[in-house]
């Protein structure tokens, strides 16, 4: 079974909204972070061509990244029933699989910091790209926040459940085509907890 990880396990916000501060800092761009972190979801690069110009790009992500190692735990928090959902998944004898658009060694740094046990971690996928991995994985359910993880499920034909604790309301999701809304984490592990299936 998969997860998002941004605004659907953890809230990272802080962290990102920390690094890209430093980046504008350093190289003397106004970045709004407040809007960088609005809509997470979308590849780092896609943010940086929203305040560098293309031949910039590549050097701004890796000075991200190079901030990031340290901003990444800064004020993240795991999202209200994190550990309730994958306690869930594994009661029904499921494995978990975490596919996000951020790098893998930072998804498991901060997973491991709560205590959210996974057993693998894809990393700098989105959108469609992500439901090739969980097809791959043999996943029947994919959660997020982002209408662009209803597209990842659709293309690894998973049930998609959407969790409205990001940027889109449970409208929005309903209307992107999500098969099931929950409010919450902790909604989802009851749902999911009243499921008979094995995943």
């Amino acid at each position: 079974m998969g997860f998002d990880l941004d605004m659907t396990l953890i809230d990272g916000r802080p962290g990102i909204q920390a690094a890209w501060d430093e980046v504008s800092a350093r190289t003397g761009v106004n970045i709004d972070s407040v809007a960088a972190v609005r809509q997470l979801g979308p590849p780092l690069a896609v943010e940086a061509e929203r305040w560098f110009p293309p031949e910039q790009v590549p050097a701004v992500v890796e000075l991200f990244r190079s901030i990031y190692a340290q901003t990444a735990l800064v004020g993240t928090v795991a999202l209200p029933g994190a550990a309730q959902a994958l306690s869930a998944v594994r009661e029904h004898g499921g494995r978990i699989l975490v596919v996000t658009a951020k790098l893998a060694r930072f998804a498991r740094e901060q997973l491991t910091h709560f205590g959210l046990h996974v057993d693998l971690v894809a990393g700098e996928v989105f959108g469609v790209a992500k439901g090739e991995v969980l097809r791959s994985n043999g996943a029947s359910i994919y959660v997020g926040d982002h209408v662009a993880d209803i597209e990842a499920s659709r293309a690894g034909a998973c049930i998609s459940v959407g969790v409205p604790t990001g940027s889109f309301s449970a409208e929005q999701l309903r209307s992107a085509g999500a098969d099931v809304v929950v409010d919450n984490l902790v909604a989802f592990a009851e749902w999911l907890r009243g499921r008979s299936m094995v995943l």
